[in-house]
């Protein structure tokens, strides 16, 4: 699990100087997230905290996006961050995009997941947004045995990408109300029709996740570490990406 108890107690300890005023660090982020929520109707910040740029604080919001903000709240940046080290330019922003990521997916945890469970010995877990009608998820799909004989476990999170009641997003419900949920994923992803059906399902709630986590497109793979695979990607790749060839 992600643990950041050592940032939140530095948050309460850890004095500013905010407006030549002393401040409590927290009251900084409180101040900044406050004026964005005023001045940007729907924005729902979820953190703020200080960037490794010196003089930025990061803002995380119910979209998605990072957003860069001066210590008063006053002046926005939008993009990735990027630092120059020595061994080339890092993206910071795709960086702390992970750590948030994967502390997200361990809380929504494998809740009505479709899964597709290693051969053998378990060397690697991904979590796939799919969406059944996507030509490069079926083509991903397709490759579901080689990708299961390196020992890779496959969880699927739907992410219908024409959203809420639409044929694509029912065609998922009917999916996972089904009594053989892979027999019925294995069926629509080579187009054969899947029998209709509704249940109480997480598909709404594996859609919102996507949103939250950054998918905008799939399939996208989530590894372990949070980081994100954007499209399809050969097994063998994969494989070889995770460390397992």
């Amino acid at each position: 699990m992600l643990v950041r108890k050592m940032f939140e107690f530095t948050l309460a300890v850890a004095l500013v100087v905010v407006g030549g005023q002393v401040a409590m660090a927290g009251e900084t982020e409180d101040r900044i997230a406050e004026r964005l929520t005023t001045a940007i109707p729907g924005l729902k910040v979820t953190e703020v905290r200080e960037s490794e740029a010196p003089g930025l604080y990061e803002v995380y919001s119910n979209n998605g996006d990072t957003i860069y903000t001066t210590r008063d709240g006053g002046y926005l940046l939008t993009g990735d961050l990027l630092q120059v080290t020595d061994n080339g330019i890092a993206n910071v922003s795709e960086k702390n995009r992970a750590i948030v990521r994967k502390s997200q997916m361990e809380e929504f945890g494998a809740r009505g997941v479709i899964s597709y469970p290693a051969d053998g010995e378990e060397k690697a877990e991904i979590a796939v947004f799919t969406d059944i009608d996507c030509p490069y998820c079926r083509k991903l799909h397709a490759e579901m045995g080689e990708i299961n004989s390196y020992g890779i476990t496959v969880h699927y999170y739907g992410f219908p990408r024409s959203g809420p009641n639409t044929p694509s997003f029912n065609k998922y419900v009917s999916v996972w109300c089904s009594d053989d949920q892979q027999a019925a994923m294995n069926a629509a992803k080579t187009g054969k029709p899947v029998d209709a059906g509704t249940c109480e399902n997480p598909v709404r709630d594996q859609f919102n996740l996507g949103g939250q986590v950054g998918v905008t497109g799939t399939p996208a793979i989530v590894l372990e570490d949070g980081n994100m695979v954007r499209g399809y990607v050969p097994a063998r790749k994969l494989a070889e990406g995770l460390g397992l060839l």
